[in-house]
């Protein structure tokens, strides 16, 4: 229990030093400062949920993604939702969506694991070498690749982290 939290925490710890956001977040009692806190707090009450949280959980972690979604400019929403859909045996179809638009907003987390899916495979029927390739060099090009942290090796470290031991089929 303790190291999908921890991998949960990390994660979204990355995502709250960067906010997205056109208003100044240093005038304490902001309205816009107080929403943006707000957002991210449902973000982070989501990913404990998806990442270490049981079935119950499901229905209000996605609540909250919902609510944080408006504050969301690095994909971190649709990544975990592609994580929930992972956990609860979501359509494969929605949950590459999901991964796929959290990858396009350049989150390297859902690069790393849409890699993982089509080179292993994991959750599709076949491996995919061209597509995973192409999520590798995407990965490459992302600015988090050209800091050299997460490395492309220690974004599938955390990612394997937050998957469930043994994921369920997803569905068609």
């Amino acid at each position: 229990m303790k190291t999908p939290l921890a991998a949960a925490l990390l994660v979204a710890l990355g995502g709250c030093a960067a906010p997205a956001s056109y208003c100044d977040l240093s005038e304490t009692g902001s309205a816009c400062r107080q929403q943006h806190l707000l957002q991210q707090n449902d973000l982070i009450q989501a990913q404990i949920l998806v990442t270490s949280g049981g079935e119950e959980g499901f229905e209000l972690a996605a609540a909250l993604l919902d609510r944080a979604e408006g504050g969301d400019r690095r994909g971190e929403v649709h990544f975990y939702r592609g994580l929930l859909g992972i956990r609860s045996g979501a359509a494969l179809a929605d949950t590459l969506a999901q991964l796929d638009t959290a990858a396009s907003r350049q989150h390297p987390h859902a690069v790393a694991l849409l890699y993982k899916i089509y080179s292993e495979p994991y959750l599709v029927a076949e491996a995919d070498p061209e597509r995973a390739r192409q999520y590798r060099d995407a990965y490459a090009e992302l600015d988090v690749a050209r800091s050299g942290y997460p490395s492309f090796e220690q974004a599938l470290v955390i990612v394997e982290r937050l998957l469930p031991p043994q994921a369920s089929a997803v569905s068609p």
